[in-house]
């Protein structure tokens, strides 16, 4: 995959995050590209949507810092935010409302203008394939639909950064495969981090991986790289290389 851009998107430096006596992130250090699409990859518990929350300033670190777009996380979040749209693993629809009032309701904190909300409304309507069921409540959507959704209304905003943790979570293998051409096509004009714990979702779509283990990086890069660092081929295989390595120590 290519990785033309050059100027760096985000950054982390030592980022860390306890809770209580449990270090759920252990001093990240991360650089991601302008126009990537990055993957965190790691089990239930390594520490990848804790590390999204930071990013997203929904959490603060208790040590480190991190940065998107030279804006520091801890010091200018409304700056942050003003850039990046997030699709959390808890898929954050109105059950109630409708696919379309979902949309307004979302395009509306970003602009008052109700032309632009709709404009916006139809923007992602379309570019997500929503027309057939855009007057539906959500509650009646199945799961690839509410995460096509909720994906829908984190790009409603124009981020230039998307945080997508665990997007295809929970969806059967036709859904997962239609959400993976999705994200593919988003990821043109935008950097893109992904939290995932499938491999094959990982190897399909990034440009970069990091394997995150117990809240610590254990190998980042691309999928080349990471076949070098674990002397296997296939990102499985050395995932679980690298996973019993440190779990020896």
């Amino acid at each position: 995959m290519k990785l033309a851009a050059t100027k760096e998107m985000i950054r982390t430096e030592g980022l860390t995050r306890k809770y209580g006596a449990k270090t759920a992130v252990d001093g990240v250090n991360l650089s991601v590209r302008e126009g990537e699409l990055f993957a965190l990859l790691g089990v239930n518990g390594a520490g990848k949507t804790t590390t999204i929350r930071m990013l997203s300033c929904l959490a603060v670190p208790t040590a480190g810092e991190a940065f998107v777009d030279g804006k520091s996380c801890t010091k200018n979040p409304e700056e942050v935010k003003r850039i990046i749209g997030i699709s959390p693993q808890d898929t954050a629809v109105a059950e109630r409302l409708t696919v379309r009032e979902n949309l307004e309701f979302m395009a509306g904190l970003y602009s008052a203008e109700k032309a632009l909300c709709r404009e916006r409304t139809e923007k992602m309507t379309e570019l997500f394939h929503l027309g057939e069921v855009l007057d539906q409540q959500a509650r009646t959507l199945s799961g690839g639909w509410k995460r096509k959704l909720s994906i829908a209304m984190a790009m409603i905003g124009e981020p230039r950064v998307l945080f997508l943790d665990e997007p295809t979570l929970g969806l059967d293998v036709l859904a997962r495969r239609e959400l993976w051409k999705l994200i593919g096509r988003l990821k043109e004009k935008r950097t893109i981090i992904l939290t995932t714990h499938y491999m094959e979702e990982a190897e399909q779509l990034s440009d970069r991986i990091a394997i995150l283990q117990k809240g610590r990086i254990r190998a980042c890069g691309t999928l080349a790289d990471i076949e070098e660092k674990a002397g296997v081929s296939g990102l499985e295989n050395a995932f679980v290389a690298l996973a019993g390595e440190e779990e020896e120590r």
